[in-house]
């Protein structure tokens, strides 16, 4: 259905783009916010331009669903869209650090069937197949496969009070690393109570289930793609063992948020 290679390279392309911009390897951008507290810079839009061609052209019968264009509701007439964050974790690749990567997944019928991250700052590419199986730089991931709750490691800057039975490991600016950190057995659990994007997880929840973690929202519900409306809210993506007990942990304050419906 889709040359996998030519995706690939794609990707890897988008990465090298972003990279010569990226200051953390002496290039220079210009940036500012969409809205408060969402930063964009020139290498958002320069990557996304380029992933919209190039995807277009290979696929040329999948919809568009994108962080930096504006939505266009035909998607929601097509069986296959690709779902994309052109730089997910701006704030670092803003900083110059290495926490940010390119994100494309390939959706149909609102399941995710490819994903790929490619992180040039830190030196990985990751794919992950529907069915098939998940790759870090060519070798297979394998989840966590912790199974007690207490002492989960947690991509986090600091931890509330309530989540102090966790234990922080390196968090980088990007959620989709910080996903992918659970694929890699880096992480054993990561966990948002908020309302987020489709184009922030498609890729690399995918690429979790593929390596073995149990993927769903914040209440243990699956996840969906390709919505009228493209946000959902919280995301949980954890060692299978440690799933449930992570619902429990944060169930009064997931309905609590969700309740305000505010992003």
């Amino acid at each position: 259905m889709i040359d996998r290679s030519r995706l690939e390279e794609i990707v890897r392309e988008a990465g090298r783009m972003a990279h010569a911009l990226w200051p953390g390897a002496g290039g220079t951008v210009k940036s500012w916010e969409k809205e408060p507290g969402s930063p964009v810079c020139d290498a958002d839009i320069e990557v996304d331009t380029f992933l919209h061609r190039e995807l277009g052209a290979l696929l040329p019968a999948a919809g568009w669903l994108s962080e930096e264009t504006v939505d266009a509701p035909d998607r929601l007439d097509k069986g296959l869209i690709w779902l994309v964050d052109p730089i997910d974790g701006t704030r670092d690749f803003l900083r110059g650090r290495s926490g940010w990567a390119v994100s494309v997944a390939l959706i149909s019928e609102g399941r995710p069937l490819i994903g790929m991250l490619d992180a040039p700052g830190r030196g990985e590419h990751w794919t992950g197949i529907a069915g098939q199986g998940s790759w870090r730089n060519g070798s297979r991931l394998v989840a966590s496969t912790r199974a007690e709750f207490a002492g989960a490691r947690v991509p986090a800057d600091s931890l509330p009070k309530t989540d102090q039975i966790l234990s922080t490991v390196d968090k980088p600016n990007s959620i989709a690393l910080r996903i992918a950190m659970v694929a890699a057995d880096e992480a054993d659990l990561i966990a948002t109570l908020r309302w987020g994007f489709e184009w922030d997880i498609g890729a690399a929840a995918l690429i979790a289930r593929e390596a073995g973690a149990a993927t769903t929202d914040a209440f243990g519900k699956n996840l969906a793609y390709n919505k009228r409306d493209p946000r959902a809210f919280g995301l949980l993506v954890s060692a299978p063992a440690i799933h449930g007990a992570a619902i429990d942990h944060l169930a009064d304050r997931a309905h609590s948020i969700a309740g305000t419906g505010s992003i």
